[in-house]
């Protein structure tokens, strides 16, 4: 048998020669596939049926707030077998803010995908139940993007939740300004 990275390579390349539109690199060891929005639900079929894909193992998203495409969808997926892993990276336009759902190909994708709908605003189009995963129902905003400020934003449902910036001085992640290094200025090495 091949070692892994020989396997990530001629997946990469069946993926590449079939598509290739597709971006590719290589960093230590890892390949990273950039895949358009148009075509991902046909890559990431045939990276399934022709390259043994048969699992999605994460569904991530990042803001590059102030860059454009503003955000990317972020896909490890893996041969169960072999333990061969691939990296697909999607852009997302701000304007579009959606891609293709995988749930077609993964059944794994449905809360994955829901996550990041409700963390992150990126619609995946063609989702069999896409609503809020963790914020409740009719919550107006993304909490994982970067224009979202620490201290939350007051909200309309009284009772439900804070009705008022959640308060986070002191909290355990909050950092207090200064010239000192982040662990001088962490409150919790101040108790």
């Amino acid at each position: 048998m091949a070692d892994l990275t020989t396997l990530q390579k001629e997946a990469a390349d069946r993926i590449c020669a079939r598509y290739p539109q597709i971006g590719r690199k290589e960093f230590r060891g890892d390949i990273t596939l950039t895949i358009a929005p148009a075509d991902l639900l046909g890559a990431m079929t045939y990276a399934r049926d022709a390259c043994g894909f048969d699992m999605l193992i994460c569904v991530s998203a990042v803001d590059n707030l102030g860059q454009e495409p503003r955000f990317e969808t972020n896909y490890t997926i893996s041969q169960a077998e072999t333990g061969a892993n691939l990296l697909v990276r999607c852009p997302v336009s701000e304007a579009e803010c959606a891609v293709p759902s995988l749930v077609p190909v993964w059944s794994s994708a449905d809360w994955l995908e829901r996550e990041q709908y409700d963390l992150m605003g990126i619609e995946f189009v063609g989702h069999p139940d896409l609503r809020r995963i963790m914020m409740w129902d009719g919550y107006p905003y993304h909490p994982l993007r970067k224009d979202f400020p620490v201290e939350g934003k007051p909200t309309e449902l009284p009772g439900v939740a804070f009705t008022e910036k959640a308060p986070t001085c002191g909290g355990p992640f909050t950092t207090r300004p200064g010239t000192g290094t982040s662990g001088e200025r962490e409150p919790r090495t101040t108790r």
